[in-house]
């Protein structure tokens, strides 16, 4: 089990194969599953939440997927009382019945929610490069066809990655259903493999054991910072010489049946405060959700030039199931 301690702050992987929580409903605690990519920023934010109401946070580091999927598995005995993924899973767990009704002050300031999850940081589908070796550089859906990328390309799986389902949404964006499975079948030739995690290929492309892979903005632009990670992100263009993108909030919601609900209602409040809010763009390198925290940083700086479309989740969700399937039999898995 990796576990970092800060003030305030207890971070655990899911592999870790224990329960996050069980502790008794007086415990100043807050459980939160979480997908990976905000550790930093809950960290500081951890250490101004303890002081200013004397609760912990406990953290549970999975995969988009696994964030619902470990919900799912603890239905019976509920022990996290905030989850936080990407779309579409928090959609899907908010069909499930795995989160609860509550609308965090602040979030009738946020595009992006509903009376059971609120979108707390925004962030951006990308693929990331080795600047050394993928040379020239690719920048376009087509350069990554190049035999030149076999074995050395890799992107996280549809349906197990948000990034991953992303990067399915996009290509049907840009080519179409069928066009999105037929491009998908030619890059097999290149891709080396499945991969559940997204976050996993970045210390892969930064090494050189691959060239190019699939990211997330946010998550990639905290590497480059805080591991002096050697890569560099770009958005692949369309046939046309569009570069585009859509936005993959992270999402969080109000356990079902939360064994500390009263504290993770307070653990969501304070993320949507405008205080807070005021430091993604600086701590978390991504994007606030409140509108009337102005965009700023280096994201709103790479998306200059670029087309930003939003796609409809309820739509998303409703299909991906079959999607995946068609996606599944495309690629020949």
């Amino acid at each position: 089990m990796r576990k970092v301690s800060a003030v305030g702050l207890l971070l655990l992987t899911a592999a870790c194969g224990g329960t996050a929580g069980g502790s008794a409903d007086g415990d100043r605690t807050v459980t939160v599953y979480t997908v990976d990519g905000l550790a930093g920023w809950y960290g500081k934010r951890a250490e101004e939440f303890q002081a200013k109401t004397g609760i912990t946070v406990r953290l549970v580091e999975s995969g988009s997927g696994e964030v619902v999927t470990r919900a799912e598995r603890e239905r019976a005995n509920p022990q996290a009382d905030v989850l936080v993924t990407l779309p579409p899973f928090i959609q899907r767990a908010s069909d499930a019945g795995l989160l609860a009704d509550y609308a965090p002050a602040g979030s009738d300031k946020v595009a992006d929610r509903t009376g059971r999850y609120t979108a707390i940081v925004n962030n951006y589908l990308n693929f990331i490069r080795n600047p050394k070796l993928a040379t020239p550089a690719p920048t376009s859906w087509q350069d990554l066809l190049d035999p030149r990328f076999k074995g050395r390309l890799q992107y996280s799986t549809p349906g197990q990655a948000g990034d991953g389902t992303a990067v399915l949404l996009q290509l049907k964006h840009v080519y179409g259903d069928q066009g999105a499975l037929d491009y998908l079948a030619r890059l097999e030739a290149n891709n080396v493999g499945p991969s559940s995690s997204t976050g996993k290929l970045q210390p892969k492309v930064s090494k050189g054991e691959i060239w190019v892979a699939n990211g997330d903005l946010q998550m990639n632009l905290t590497s480059i910072r805080d591991d002096r990670s050697e890569f560099e992100v770009f958005f692949p263009a369309d046939d046309r010489g569009v570069r585009s993108t859509f936005a993959i909030p992270y999402f969080a919601g109000l356990a079902a049946g939360a064994p500390h609900a009263d504290n993770g209602r307070r653990f969501l409040d304070f993320l949507l405060s405008e205080e807070v809010q005021r430091t993604v763009a600086t701590d978390a390198l991504g994007q606030a959700t409140r509108s009337d925290v102005p965009a700023q940083g280096p994201i709103a700086e790479l998306l200059a030039g670029v087309e930003v479309w939003r796609p409809d989740w309820t739509a998303v969700v409703a299909t991906l199931d079959a999607d995946i399937a068609a996606y599944t039999k495309a690629v020949g898995r």
